[in-house]
């Protein structure tokens, strides 16, 4: 038997070679690309890793950030400073200074850290008296908070005229013992008496003790014709004036009219006092 020659491995063909080659390719560019993803993610490319389909963490991350609106305590002391505000201006203005204080509890709440107002919705038909209940609503810009019932008492200050001492009746109001004082104007139910420091056309027109306000029936115009004084009365009929005596039948101050009498036919007349000396009698 003749010696068998051994086998031999087949020689790749051209193209086979070139296919081997080609993967061996692919491999090293498949491995150098999840190289560099990999470096990218753990080197700060996170983002650019989800981007192929989980959600973004920068959306995330704002979404669980997102600042709630800030908000404050709305106690006792800071309603009665707003409604006392709101009140000064809506129904109080220039009358005075508005003192408020509430008359029940209220306990404080969490309000937006926002410009405040208070709408008032109720007040009694005489307005801000002593004592009364304001229905009022808390806002926030535009925002109601919410709609409540409080009850108040008040006191409205204002600069007076005040009886220093004891004031007679007919004392001229330029030489009277008179001051200005801060009084609360809600306790008193009658008009004030308004007039310049000095002014020497008004008198007393009621006597005042010690301490009293001066009201407006307080003070008159200050006469300047007597009951029982003979004055001339000027008649005037068209062009015709003719002046007459007559006895004043009542005190008078310049403009008021008066009652009168004709000294010598006894006849009762009315006039408007001119000046110390003179009424008008027209026909």
């Amino acid at each position: 038997m003749s010696p068998q020659s051994p086998v031999s491995s087949p020689t790749p063909s051209p193209s086979h070679r070139s296919h081997s080659s080609h993967r061996v390719r692919l491999r090293a560019l498949v491995f150098r690309l999840w190289t560099f993803v990999l470096f990218a993610c753990l080197g700060g490319g996170f983002a650019v890793c989800l981007r192929a389909g989980e959600p973004s963490t920068s959306s995330i991350a704002t979404v669980a950030t997102t600042a709630t609106p800030a908000e404050r305590p709305f106690a006792e002391s800071d309603l009665a400073e707003l409604l006392t505000a709101t009140l000064q201006v809506q129904y109080i203005k220039d009358q005075g200074e508005l003192e408020l204080h509430l008359t029940r509890p209220w306990t404080a709440r969490t309000v937006p850290d926002a410009p405040l107002s208070i709408k008032i919705l109720e007040l009694p038909n005489a307005g801000v008296t002593p004592s009364f209940i304001v229905r009022f609503e808390l806002r926030a810009g535009d925002e109601a908070l919410g709609t409540w019932q409080m009850p108040v008492q008040a006191r409205v200050w204002r600069e007076v005229w005040v009886a220093r001492s004891a004031l007679k009746r007919g004392e001229l109001v330029a030489d009277a013992d008179i001051d200005r004082a801060r009084r609360d104007i809600l306790s008193v139910r009658s008009s004030l008496a308004e007039f310049e420091a000095g002014d020497a056309s008004l008198e007393m027109a009621e006597p005042l003790q010690s301490g009293s306000p001066l009201l407006s029936r307080s003070v008159r115009p200050r006469p300047v014709v007597r009951r029982g004084q003979t004055v001339a009365a000027l008649i005037q009929d068209g062009a015709l004036n003719v002046t007459i005596k007559v006895e004043v039948l009542q005190d008078g101050a310049p403009g008021q009219i008066v009652r009168a009498r004709n000294v010598v036919s006894r006849r009762d007349v009315q006039g408007r006092v001119l000046d110390e000396q003179t009424i008008l009698i027209s026909l």
